[in-house]
């Protein structure tokens, strides 16, 4: 079985336990890739169980089906647009924007809220600060650990998406999550939510023993950055997505037609039931 996550550190700490083998669970061949690398994969079926976005998820649903456990979902962690000082009083549609992704649900919430004509140039997400600061590009779109470090770099924040998610739906923002081939039975994909349940509770129960590993393979390597980033993103919702996280996901897609953005709205079976 082949598995791609991301080497964030919430994947990394919610994978922990499973990968090192303190929990009972099937052997896989594990890939660790950026989200945008993610989402190809998931387009191309090249992994069994996937890290993905949202915004790719809604657009692949006929192939995979989302785990309704180890999801990256939340209220005050979305993606934020961050500028240089210089270009505070420019309209965003003026601004050569650094995205992480096309498919990534930050270029979605994007869109919607600053529309389609945008001059949008492709990166990975560790590389956007740095190109924002330096002046390559006018304004980047950050997600992960940069949300904790770009003020260090003399940025300021234009807009906070998941703020703005908030403020039109009352509802969590939907980043990404794990999801699995439909056509993989049902009691395999039972032993692997119950898998990642258990090695989600592994690492609650032991945080400093998933330290070196999520280290090993973090982009921002400060301790305090990764600390901050698992309490942001590993929450109720990775735990158990439920019926509020259910309803998030379905909100993004018809807010996502309702714009245009994807062909078709989707149906109410996106979560696996097990």
């Amino acid at each position: 079985m082949k598995l791609a996550i991301s080497p964030c550190p919430n994947d990394t700490y919610a994978f922990f336990a499973w990968l090192q083998g303190l929990v009972p669970g099937p052997q896989v061949d594990v890939v660790f890739e950026d989200i945008e690398t993610l989402n190809n994969l998931c387009f191309r079926q090249e992994a069994d169980v996937c890290k993905v976005s949202f915004h790719a998820y809604i657009n692949a649903t006929r192939d995979y089906i989302m785990l309704p456990v180890g999801a990256a979902l939340g209220f005050g962690c979305g993606p934020l647009v961050v500028i240089n000082k210089k270009n505070v009083n420019r309209p965003i549609t003026d601004m050569r924007i650094a995205s992480p992704g096309r498919w990534t649900t930050a270029q979605l919430l994007l869109q919607l809220w600053a529309g389609q004509a945008l001059n949008i140039v492709h990166m990975p997400f560790d590389r956007i600060v740095q190109s924002v600061a330096s002046g390559d590009v006018d304004a980047g779109l950050i997600i992960h650990e940069s949300r904790f470090t770009y003020q260090s770099d003399g940025l300021q924040a234009l807009v906070d998406l998941g703020v703005w998610w908030e403020s039109q739906t009352q509802m969590p923002i939907p980043l990404g999550g794990i999801a699995v081939r439909r056509k993989m039975e049902k009691a395999q994909i039972a032993r692997l939510v119950q898998c990642l349940k258990m090695s989600l509770v592994y690492a609650d129960a032991h945080p400093d023993e998933c330290i070196a590993f999520m280290q090993k393979h973090a982009q921002e390597m400060d301790p305090e950055v990764m600390a901050q980033h698992v309490k942001l993103y590993v929450n109720q919702f990775t735990h158990e997505l439920g019926d509020l996280g259910h309803r998030s996901i379905l909100k993004l897609a018809e807010a996502a037609f309702q714009a245009g953005l994807i062909t078709q709205n989707v149906d109410d079976e996106l979560v696996a039931s097990v």
